[in-house]
């Protein structure tokens, strides 16, 4: 069976620092041990114990406080989870065989909290709640590890939360923090300063297609095709490849800049844009909503007979109230995360565009519409290709800093048509 880092793409350098420090991390344990035993009962400072650690400099490789940066689909929690169960394999290694690295990668280990944001956001109430979780002592005798995705979403308050237990965490703690990266829009400068950073690049398209042959069966042609579409995003490339329902919204975003043919088409491609990514979240996140609430209305009482339940039903509505808040912001956010996968391609469309306009030596991103980007640099030439390019990566920043969908698209099929 692979180790636990087999499927973190393209990111040698990153592997040879986490193995280094998972190394590290089960010295200092394998130290603290051999110090209890040459104590004994009666107490000792330990230093013998220190002695017979060998090989490895338990503050050489290992920190608390890490921070995982990368561009969309490098692996950012890939990269967290695979450390997290090398801190947990029993021979310090992250092997993927024994318990501690199974129970990681399986979402099973009591001792590996992995906090993955369904809404716009991380509110503070859930941070401390976590803080608190996490300053217990592992159970399994080895580390407790908390891992926040998209650490970017962190509010403000929460923020605050979780610098001061990174300032003083727990001996047996360790903090992985994914994140865009260390710019103070993504994470706070005072966490950043003390964390370890990881950095993580694009994986390039040839590794993203080795890794869905391999483990995934995909013809390798499919495969080659998936990886350079989805610009190596590694799960993107996988749902290409596997979903036809994905080529086909691929496609039709890739229709649009020739469907831009005057105002009111521009306007039709924006309502078509928004009305495909509020379909494509609303089919991720329906059948966990349905799941959700059933869960809750059974566990509140829902189904039993007599005064009691009916009772106990009538006043659980805050607690279902509370639900479909928390799912209502899970829908925007998968509705948003649609958009900009559709934004991305279209991005890739433009980008293309640009470098046949500069006669660029470069493999084009979307090789079957190559034909089409060829004829639209032809057109504009490099300085609207280049406009058109920006219009898109300008409508990115505006969703991401909370301008209504809508408003941004409407403001960029404008912008595509106008050139």
């Amino acid at each position: 069976m692979p180790d636990v880092f087999a499927d973190l793409v393209g990111q040698d350098e990153a592997v040879v620092e986490l193995r280094r420090a998972a190394a590290a991390a089960a010295a200092v344990l394998r130290a603290g041990a051999a110090a209890l035993v040459t104590a004994g009962p009666n107490g000792g400072n330990g230093s013998a114990g220190d002695d017979a650690v060998t090989g490895v400099d338990p503050s050489a490789g290992m920190t608390h406080a890490w921070i995982f940066t990368g561009p969309p689909g490098s692996g950012r929690s890939v990269a967290a989870r695979a450390f997290a169960a090398a801190l947990q394999c029993v021979h310090g290694t992250g092997c993927g065989e024994c318990p501690g690295c199974h129970t990681t990668m399986g979402a099973t280990n009591a001792d590996v909290r992995m906090v993955v944001p369904e809404g716009l956001s991380i509110g503070v109430s859930e941070m401390r709640a976590l803080v608190l979780r996490a300053a217990s002592t592992p159970s399994g005798g080895r580390w407790q590890v908390v891992v926040i995705e998209d650490a970017d979403r962190l509010t403000e308050a929460a923020g605050n939360a979780l610098l001061k237990a990174i300032e003083e965490p727990p001996p047996r703690t360790v903090f992985l923090l994914c994140a865009p990266s260390t710019h103070p829009d993504d994470i706070s400068v005072t966490i950043r300063s003390r964390c370890r950073v990881v950095p993580l690049r694009q994986p390039p398209a040839a590794a993203v297609a080795e890794v869905l042959v391999r483990r995934d069966g995909i013809a390798p042609d499919v495969a080659q095709w998936a990886a350079s579409a989805a610009q190596g995003h590694v799960g993107r490339a996988r749902r290409l490849a596997r979903d036809p329902e994905a080529r086909k919204r691929r496609e039709a975003v890739l229709a649009v800049p020739r469907r831009l043919t005057g105002v009111g088409a521009a306007f039709d491609a924006a309502s078509a844009l928004i009305e495909a990514a509020e379909a494509e979240a609303e089919a991720s996140v329906t059948e966990a909503d349905t799941t959700e609430r059933a869960a809750l209305e059974t566990a509140l009482g829902a189904g039993g007979t007599g005064r009691g339940a009916a009772g106990a039903l009538r006043g659980a509505a805050g607690q279902l109230k509370e639900l479909e808040k928390r799912q209502k912001s899970r829908a925007t956010r998968a509705q948003r995360d649609a958009l900009d996968r559709a934004l991305v391609d279209l991005a890739g469309f433009y980008r293309d565009a640009l470098t046949m306009a500069l006669r660029a030596p470069v493999a084009p991103v979307h090789t079957d519409t190559a034909a089409l980007a060829g004829a639209g640099a032809q057109k504009w030439d490099a300085d609207g290709a280049l406009r058109r390019l920006e219009a898109v990566l300008a409508c990115r920043a505006a969703i991401e800093a909370n301008v209504k969908p809508r408003i941004a698209v409407e403001a960029m099929m404008l912008a595509l048509w106008k050139g």
